[in-house]
């Protein structure tokens, strides 16, 4: 990409008053950002609202500092050596997924291993949940990320805290040291930070064995409003969406929405009926999205059967199904959903201190995870 073409999309993107579809018709009308800035006001108002047409004319502020640095970053490197693109909806790179939507992005900013073409994804599935997930969810969507990693299904999600986190990680442990696109996160923010903070290291593993993608510009921060609109991509990339854990009022529900307004597949892990991480699962369920319980729901509903052959019997039958080590008598007590020393000690007869003593050997094995409130959760092994 040239330097003017460059700032011909920037000016587009940061022009006051042009949204994605005033800028999609005025690109429809005239060609490329550079053909619409040498129209005169009478033909820019034939096509964009009145009140545009001044703002269309004028270059908006900042824009030769943002071309100045998006160039840098465009032709700088680190020490990862990773590879660093700006997409626009006229390059023949540009996703087809992400066209298909009725809002595409006007401009995608790239960074991933050299080699990694966005344009080339055709198998992937996005993994969204809570951002205070439980100890049981975040084992269920690294388990499912790797298991769907193992059957190579590229693997969407947000870098958020949690189960996006989750999902990252667990398709990165399938890719090994295996030169192949992993996974995807869409960010909310510009390529040039990293948030939340605590992802940095996480970011850096993505950017070596995937790809980080953004259709905000460089210096953007993290914006509230941004994060509920860059989930319309995680959606649009993906054949289905996997909802892992979410409550009734999570930004996952608006994944799930906009995957089901795009005519993609949801699926949706059910969990514990006393977990309000569980509430929106159920809720997409009862919506008519797909109950799963092992990787091998998704494979055949996607209808990847090479994915399911390459995946191996471990991958297809990854789920929440696991019993962990079924002949600890402790365990049976703990059931599948949070419980208190109190009950624990009503179901089994055993005082407090030697309840103590056995959960904190079966939290150091793996089996039970402690949770806010003093409850205790036994962690199904998937």
């Amino acid at each position: 990409m040239e330097r003017e073409e460059l700032a011909g999309w920037l000016r587009l993107t940061l022009t006051p008053g042009v949204g994605d579809i005033t800028a999609r018709k005025l690109l429809g009308a005239f060609g490329l950002p550079g053909d619409v800035f040498r129209q005169t006001p009478a033909a820019l108002g034939q096509i964009g609202p009145a009140g545009t047409v001044a703002t269309l004319l004028q270059p908006p502020a900042g824009l030769e500092a943002l071309v100045e640095e998006t160039w840098q970053w465009l032709h700088g490197s680190d020490a990862t050596g990773a590879a660093r693109r700006v997409l626009t909806l006229a390059d023949a790179g540009y996703p087809a997924g992400l066209l298909q939507m009725p809002d595409p992005p006007l401009m995608l900013y790239t960074l991933g291993a050299p080699g990694f073409d966005l344009a080339q994804v055709d198998r992937s599935l996005a993994m969204v949940g809570s951002r205070n997930p439980t100890p049981q969810g975040l084992s269920n969507a690294r388990a499912f990320a790797q298991a769907l990693g193992e059957a190579h299904i590229v693997v969407v999600s947000g870098l958020a805290l949690g189960i996006d986190g989750a999902a990252h990680q667990g398709a990165l442990d399938a890719a090994g040291s295996a030169q192949r696109l992993a996974t995807i996160a869409f960010v909310g923010t510009g390529l040039d930070r990293v948030y939340p903070a605590r992802h940095r290291d996480l970011a850096r593993r993505i950017v070596g064995q995937g790809m980080l993608v953004s259709e905000f510009p460089l210096g953007t921060p993290p914006l509230t409003q941004n994060f509920p609109k860059r989930n319309r991509l995680i959606a649009g990339l993906s054949q289905g969406t996997l909802v892992v854990e979410a409550a009734l009022q999570s930004g996952s529900l608006i994944t799930a929405r906009q995957a089901v307004e795009q005519g993609k597949e949801v699926f949706a892990i059910p969990g514990s009926i006393h977990a309000p991480q569980s509430r929106g699962c159920h809720a997409l369920i009862r919506q008519g999205a797909k109950l799963v319980e092992s990787v091998q729901d998704i494979l055949e509903e996607l209808r990847f059967p090479e994915a399911m052959d390459s995946a191996g019997a471990g991958a297809a039958s990854a789920g929440v199904s696991g019993t962990g080590t079924p002949e600890s008598p402790l365990l049976e007590a703990l059931g599948h959903d949070p419980v208190s020393l109190d009950a624990l000690s009503a179901r089994t007869g055993w005082g407090a201190a030697d309840l103590q003593v056995k959960l904190l050997e079966l939290e150091l094995d793996g089996h039970v995870a402690r949770l806010p409130g003093g409850l205790f959760q036994r962690i199904a092994s998937a």
